[in-house]
């Protein structure tokens, strides 16, 4: 409803994880360049690890969607509490591959030839596990078996493990040392600044259609001041604010609007301090002293 109101095209802080709106600070280049660079050398087992929101699955999405489109498969898996023979039955599902026997050997088997298929032609094949810190004990190994699936040169199919910093602790317990031996490549996501918010936010406006200055300096430094940072909670609020704005029919976001916001989801009011000296506004002293930006948030 509020578009046309701000010359939108398209709703420039929605949900989804969509790969146009992906904004490219360092640590997200570097994510990035890991995963493109891990999947298209056929590394095996590569590892994408941040705290919740900050833009694993867009960055996923991303990097799959960088790669030549005729000569790569993947399989996305969003839900990994299945048990073995679901988990076999959707990978085969999402490459397409129609499944003769429901037993695991014979699902494995069918696998395997249609990667050796697949390798005879030069293509890449892709399973992506999203959310990989709730995978249990059981297929967490199964996964790793997948991973002797392989020619004497190289890996038959390379295997993206996704999660929450819970993963990291995860893949550190004794028992799954063979699995922590194979991981080639590790990559991560961070929270971002308040110099990136204000870019975060600007670029998201642009790729939706609009140069227009919505938000107000003082707007940006209490949406990250509330946020931490986080992309997904920075949306959530930019969401509600242009929603807000509309409503009261001004074209710009000031922040009394992000503090009502802030409140109303229940995260931190206290007031911004606005500074003349870091690109108009400052959050640094409202913050608390356990920072949640740049690489600190690990």
């Amino acid at each position: 409803m509020y578009r046309s109101f701000f010359h939108l095209q398209t709703n420039p802080f929605a949900g989804n994880p969509d790969p146009r709106f992906l904004y490219m600070m360092p640590h997200t280049r570097e994510a990035l360049a890991t995963l493109e660079y891990g999947i298209s050398a056929h590394k095996g087992f590569i590892v994408l690890t941040g705290e919740v929101g900050t833009g694993k699955t867009t960055l996923l999405r991303r990097a799959l969607g960088s790669l030549d489109q005729s000569r790569v498969f993947s399989s996305f898996i969003f839900n990994p509490r299945l048990d073995v023979l679901d988990f076999l039955e959707f990978i085969l599902s999402d490459f397409g591959i129609p499944c003769q026997n429901r037993t695991k050997s014979g699902m494995l088997i069918q696998l395997h030839r249609w990667l050796i298929e697949r390798f005879r032609h030069e293509e890449t094949c892709v399973i992506v596990v999203d959310e990989a810190q709730n995978l249990d004990w059981e297929l967490l190994e199964e996964i790793r078996l997948l991973t002797n699936l392989e020619t004497s040169t190289e890996k038959l199919v390379q295997i993206v493990l996704s999660g929450q910093p819970e993963l990291e602790e995860k893949l550190h317990a004794p028992n799954v040392r063979q699995l922590r031996q194979r991981i080639a490549l590790w990559a991560r996501t961070y929270a971002i600044t308040g110099e990136q918010t204000a870019a975060y936010i600007a670029q998201r406006l642009l790729v939706a259609g609009t140069s227009d200055r919505i938000f107000l300096d003082e707007a940006v430094a209490a949406i990250h001041r509330a946020s931490r940072g986080i992309p997904r909670i920075i949306n959530l609020i930019c969401e509600h604010a242009l929603i807000l704005a509309y409503v009261e029919q001004v074209h710009q976001v000031p922040a009394r609007l992000i503090q009502a916001i802030a409140g109303d989801l229940d995260l931190d009011p206290q007031p911004f301090v606005v500074s003349a000296t870091h690109g108009g506004f400052s959050t640094s002293s409202t913050l608390p002293s356990e920072k949640l930006t740049g690489r600190e948030e690990r």
